[in-house]
């Protein structure tokens, strides 16, 4: 039998709160404090997984006997991991903003451009990872599909915070086209990931 894995449900929950909040219309219908809270959920249900897949059984931290494909895919997590903290902080301090002034100019959550690295990078080494995937601790940890996915959305997470970069001048986003396709898109990449990764279940 092959069903979900157990942290697969906090990235496909997170990735679905990510991108419909990223959604123009469902902002101006929860308002600004509703979507707030939807990217702040989303963000807990992201760290919950992450922590879940760092801490997964026969998972341990990098030591000298490690192999190359189990010694990337502990800093894929742990990286990841601490992606999903600073995304935490982000939005919670977007959520606390915008309970305080819901009304100001351009309060609300943008993406976080460290954690859209830190996204970035853990995808990469998952990649990596999944080059030996036949020597990890879990051969079921990794798969193609899933790596280039979250790779690609950890792209379009990077091509949204180049996009809500704010303009000093203006007090403008340098492209908000970006910055909402961008964390929708990536939020898409995410879900599909997470719904495909599958691991084996022994009948007994």
């Amino acid at each position: 039998m092959r069903r979900l894995r157990r942290e697969a449900w906090g990235f496909a929950v997170g990735s679905l709160c990510f991108f419909v909040g990223a959604l123009p219309w469902y902002a101006d219908w929860v308002g600004v404090v509703g979507a707030n809270l939807t990217f702040f959920v989303g963000s807990i249900f992201f760290t919950l997984a992450a922590f879940i897949q760092l801490s997964l059984s026969g998972r341990v931290a990098p030591h000298a006997k490690m192999n190359r494909a189990d010694r990337a895919d502990w800093w894929a997590a742990a990286v990841q991991f601490a992606g999903t903290l600073l995304f935490n902080i982000s939005t919670g301090a977007a959520l606390a903003a915008a309970i305080a002034r819901p009304d100001a100019v351009g309060i609300g959550w943008r993406p976080d451009a460290w954690g859209s690295i830190a996204f970035l990078v853990a995808s990469t080494l998952a990649v990596v990872a999944t080059k030996d995937r036949g020597q990890l601790w879990d051969r079921d940890a990794r798969t193609w599909h899933g790596t280039w996915l979250n790779l690609v959305g950890s792209v379009f997470f990077g091509i949204s915070a180049v996009g809500a970069y704010v303009i000093p001048d203006s007090g403008t986003l340098l492209n908000e086209i970006w910055a909402n396709a961008g964390t929708a898109l990536g939020a898409v990449c995410f879900f599909v990931a997470a719904l495909l990764s599958r691991r084996t279940i022994p009948k007994g």
